[in-house]
């Protein structure tokens, strides 16, 4: 009996080892497809927030820019051109947007991701020129 006894321990603790193995290798491959998705969506992720700032930005323009807008300041303090409010609010919106169509396009997402944050600039700016002049 106890050989019999011994053998059937060592079957258990044998039989729990590989159910533990095996519960480890499905937690091992869940991860490792999440990871491989989130990899894979990556592109889409970093680009929702930047996609809302612009949106947001671009709204407020809308508000707050007069009828026509002023760009290119010179010297004196005059604008050389004038652009509707429109155009103004949509033109760096667009900018903004291309670059991350390019991003989403692209297998390296980190160059146009950041070349859309600083497109991100451009309706402050236009709105800063323009308010500080006025």
């Amino acid at each position: 009996m106890g050989k019999l006894s011994q053998w059937w321990k060592q079957f258990k603790e044998k039989e729990a080892t590989q159910k533990v193995i095996a519960f480890f290798k499905k937690v091992g491959f869940v991860l490792k497809l999440t990871f491989k998705w989130a990899y894979k969506l990556r592109s889409l992720v970093m680009s929702i927030p930047v996609f809302v700032c612009a949106g947001a930005l671009a709204i407020r323009n809308a508000r707050l820019l007069p009828d026509m807008v002023g760009v290119n300041i010179l010297a004196n303090g005059e604008y050389q051109w004038f652009i509707s409010r429109g155009a103004a609010v949509l033109i760096p919106f667009a900018v903004t947007t291309v670059c991350l169509l390019l991003m989403l396009i692209s297998k390296k997402t980190l160059y146009p991701w950041l070349i859309s944050l600083f497109s991100l600039v451009l309706p402050l700016v236009v709105w800063l020129t323009n308010s500080l002049s006025m």
